[in-house]
């Protein structure tokens, strides 16, 4: 064609092959007039036509390279269609769980797993429910929302205190054997199975601390809200998300011994969350209440509760303001 060059000549080709009605001349005319808008797809009729012409048109070199490209699309599409194989590489790790069955009649004891960490999700919780849904489903433990908001699967993980859901599996570094981990029930609580501890002293003493709002004759807005300002409000930060997981608690050798009579970390920051409440009219009643060598003043500081709170609250600071408190101190 004329000014056509040899993009618009061979798309006319291609098109003239596959569009019947389509003439010599009108493949001229769309080559001289669209060679630099026509698209260069061949197909293996149209490389032919164009190898026949070559003499006539020069386009010898031009189909020779145009083939050679398309040799190399072909074997990269077959080198792509050909995957190579998946190889699961395994990274074992071995957890030792306590076990005791009641209704067995045999002792407690610690029962060794091994699970594959790359076929698990990353924390401790997903460990025991790979467990109990591959390995052994008379494991026995509890959760809810592992999202670290319901505190129901609080146990002690490698020593300490804490949430399965929020715990990560330690993994040595690259190359090393992982080091076993230890998972048991809270410690110093009596056990009802497995991993599952009695609470049922725990949320007794809770319950003793009366852990709702007492506003009695308190004036209301609207006859419906007793108000609070904005000051008072941020007062309850650092008490009120306390999600009772008993993980403080548990880890406090204060309570260890006396669980009878010590409240506790956990129950005695609820307690004072209630006493600061601005809201609340039985202020110097739970003060008061509280006043007790074994309720309280048990709390020898030691600390163990604000290093394994899982929401990082410091019951040791709300304990000592309470006993401030009863020195006509309210902070």
């Amino acid at each position: 064609g004329k000014g056509g060059g040899q993009g618009g000549w061979l798309a006319a080709l291609e098109v003239s092959n596959q569009l019947p009605g389509w003439t010599e001349a009108s493949a001229s005319l769309w080559g001289g007039g669209m060679a630099s808008q026509a698209p260069l797809f061949f197909s293996t009729k149209a490389l032919a036509t164009a190898r026949a012409s070559k003499d006539m048109l020069g386009l010898g070199s031009f189909a020779a390279s145009t083939s050679q490209r398309l040799q190399v699309r072909s074997s990269s599409a077959s080198a792509s269609s050909a995957m190579p194989e998946l190889v699961h590489e395994e990274d074992l790790k071995e957890f030792k769980v306590y076990r005791w069955d009641p209704d067995q009649g045999d002792k407690p004891r610690m029962q060794t797993y091994t699970v594959d960490l790359n076929d698990c999700g990353p924390m401790i919780l997903d460990v025991l429910l790979k467990i109990k849904d591959e390995q052994d489903s008379t494991l026995s433990f509890r959760r809810s929302c592992r999202e670290g908001i319901c505190g129901s699967c609080a146990m002690n993980i490698d020593g300490t205190n804490g949430l399965a859901c929020l715990t990560r599996i330690e993994k040595s570094e690259s190359g090393a054997a992982n080091a076993q981990s230890t998972i048991a029930p809270l410690p110093h609580m009596f056990v009802v199975k497995d991993l599952v501890v009695d609470m049922a002293n725990f949320y007794s003493q809770y319950k003793s601390v009366k852990p709702w709002l007492e506003s009695g004759e308190a004036e209301k807005v609207d006859g419906k809200e007793v108000y609070q300002s904005k000051e008072d409000r941020a007062k309850l930060d650092g008490l009120y998300e306390c999600i009772l997981c008993a993980c403080c608690s548990t880890s406090c050798p204060s309570y260890w011994w006396n669980s009878d009579k010590y409240l506790g970390p956990a129950v005695l920051l609820q307690a004072y969350r209630w006493i600061i409440d601005s809201r609340d009219q039985q202020t110097d009643e739970r003060v008061k209440q509280l006043d007790d060598a074994f309720k309280l003043y048990r709390c020898k500081t030691i600390m163990n509760c604000a290093k394994v709170c899982p929401k990082g609250l410091n019951p040791g600071k709300a304990i000592a303001k309470i006993k401030k408190a009863h020195h006509g101190t309210l902070e």
